[in-house]
């Protein structure tokens, strides 16, 4: 478990606790809770911030402290088991059935359970929705991504097969997996590439094969507290883009620019949005990919490639006369 899942599950139970011991010392909540003073003066801070929707000084978590001790004055309701309503339930239960079907988010089969549970515990709200969890199979996990998710739990370093699109390759490396992210319609290892010294983003489905290895993993410090870096996925909405026809050989472009695909055309082309900053760079950059790349809009942008491939046609041919 991540440390923010540890705190997370720390500070769910923190309420309960002190409610059932009133008065106790700050050092021995400490002891109890497995955290240093320090830490459980951080938390008692930010469950402080923590409440009922409104979140006025009225509708937030509360304590009384005389001395050394703690006592809880206002539970916000996290001491009473919750209660969801048919809308909530039912929201909940989209949200579970769409992760356990995306590779390596969740394990599917403790997706499905959950999923049974919450329409055995709403009822008619689970029923009423359609929902039937309880008599369909889990997802099948292949063996690759649950190897991933093992080894992102347990911090340890991972052997992988993994299918470079942008070098139509399948390359094996070690690499000391971070976090696993979503990005759009696809989960992602987040890790340090031992090969690359440098943080990488691997598409679970491009994961042939994996191996938990038994050496802790080993990412840099300052690597691990960063935030995922997606930006190569995000497109600036203020710049212009080029609708391009793309064959299967280019396909790796979308690894490496901010690119949408639009349509699937027949023989494994397709159609894909792209932005760029510069009518000269993108042209430059269609040029180099010959007739892998189409220019279907702008219009200047077509014009521009056309009138460059005929002069540099031209030049090549008065230098073979």
């Amino acid at each position: 478990m991540s440390p923010v899942s540890t705190r997370l599950v720390r500070l769910l139970n923190m309420v309960p606790y002190f409610q059932a011991n009133p008065r106790v010392t700050r050092a021995q909540a400490a002891a109890d809770l497995g955290v240093s003073v320090k830490q459980l003066g951080e938390d008692l801070d930010q469950l402080w911030l923590c409440g009922l929707p409104g979140y006025s000084p009225g509708d937030l978590i509360d304590f009384a402290f005389e001395g050394d001790t703690v006592e809880v004055t206002f539970s916000a309701g996290m001491d009473t088991p919750l209660q969801l309503t048919s809308p909530e339930a039912t929201g909940l239960l989209v949200a579970l059935r769409a992760l356990a079907e995306i590779p390596g988010v969740v394990d599917p089969r403790a997706a499905r359970s959950a999923i049974a549970k919450i329409e055995a515990a709403a009822g008619a709200a689970g029923r009423g929705a359609d929902f039937a969890a309880v008599d369909e199979p889990a997802p099948v996990e292949n063996q690759a991504a649950a190897a991933v998710r093992a080894a992102v739990r347990a911090n340890r370093a991972l052997s992988m097969d993994y299918y470079a699109a942008s070098h139509d390759t399948l390359t094996t490396r070690i690499v000391d997996p971070i976090r696993i992210v979503l990005v759009g319609d696809h989960s992602y290892l987040e890790a340090w590439s031992r090969e690359a010294e440098g943080v990488r983003l691997f598409r679970f489905d491009r994961i042939v094969d994996a191996i938990v290895l038994d050496e802790p993993s080993a990412a840099p410090g300052p690597a691990v507290q960063a935030q995922p870096d997606t930006s190569l996925f995000d497109a600036d909405p203020s710049l212009p883009s080029a609708t391009l026809r793309l064959a299967p050989a280019a396909a790796w472009m979308f690894e490496y620019y901010p690119m949408r695909l639009l349509r699937e055309l027949p023989g494994g082309y397709c159609e894909a949005a792209m932005t760029y900053a510069s009518e000269e760079w993108l042209a430059r950059q269609v040029l180099g990919l010959g007739s892998a790349v189409g220019v279907l809009a702008p219009e200047s942008l077509a014009i521009r490639v056309c009138e460059a491939a005929a002069a540099a046609l031209e030049s090549y041919q008065a230098a073979a006369r």
